[in-house]
């Protein structure tokens, strides 16, 4: 996959949309005004695969836009949450893999809707939006509530333990619906997982095999203090170490106060 993006972003690479999750979050905060004045106006823009046949081909894209929240208060937190991901992933790809993953969701996306024959919105594709800045971005910290801090894998494996969770509960026709709207996620992200699972189970091995020929270490105890990032000295050896949470810090880093008044 990562020969054929190369190859592809030196051909077509110029033509990439660039700011896509700001074109596609100030479409959500337009759809979410208007469907405040007007309730019936999402169902306009929903993508049911009828009437789209019926020559409501908006509803090819339209459906991008619709929001996930109702709620004015909740509203700007899916907002910039959708932007956050987006944004994020842009820096770390560039926009024209950005735009491929996410044109691959949307192709997914429309397949679910030809194999449920039901209308549906923009659920699934950023459901695999946030699967890929989970795996792209692993240590990530965001506030649970505002207070409790996550990180990032936690919140990939809840959100892919609820869609185990519907897909083990679905028709056989939804279970194709679910496989095709993550899809995107699969083709980048596939050999990824293999290579994980094989990392995991060669270590696993290992531990085995050193243990059973008398050679497996203990690894020594770990400090129970905090550790700073640059010496390694730790509070159990009476240093005095600080939480940074500056810029070039971000999100917090543990640092001596020597290293705390340097960085």
């Amino acid at each position: 996959m990562e020969r054929l993006l190369a190859r592809l972003e030196r051909r077509f690479g110029r033509h990439a949309l660039e700011n896509l999750p700001l074109f596609v979050v100030g479409g959500m905060a337009v759809v979410f005004v208007l469907g405040m004045m007007k309730p019936e106006f999402e169902g306009w823009l929903v993508l049911d695969i009828h009437k789209v046949l019926h020559g409501q081909v908006w509803r090819l894209f339209t459906y991008l836009f619709i929001p996930e929240s109702r709620s004015p208060i909740w509203v700007f937190f899916v907002l910039y949450w959708s932007w956050m991901i987006g944004k994020n992933l842009e820096e770390q790809w560039g926009p024209f893999r950005l735009n491929v993953y996410y044109l691959l969701g949307m192709l997914g996306t429309t397949i679910a809707a030809v194999i449920t024959g039901a209308a549906v919105g923009n659920t699934w594709l950023n459901l695999s939006m946030l699967f890929a800045f989970a795996t792209v971005f692993p240590d990530y910290e965001i506030r649970l509530f505002l207070l409790l801090p996550i990180r990032m894998k936690w919140v990939g494996l809840l959100s892919a333990l609820g869609v185990a969770f519907a897909f083990a509960f679905e028709s056989w026709s939804g279970r194709a619906a679910i496989l095709a709207a993550t899809g995107n996620y699969f083709l980048f992200f596939g050999g990824h997982l293999v290579a994980l699972v094989r990392d995991r189970n060669l270590a696993v091995r290992q531990r085995a095999r050193r243990a059973s020929d008398g050679t497996f270490t203990a690894a020594p105890p770990r400090p129970a203090g905090r550790v700073c990032a640059v010496c390694q000295v730790s509070q159990d050896e009476g240093a005095d170490i600080r939480v940074c949470t500056c810029p070039k810090c971000r999100p917090s880093r543990n640092l001596c106060l020597a290293h705390a008044r340097s960085h």
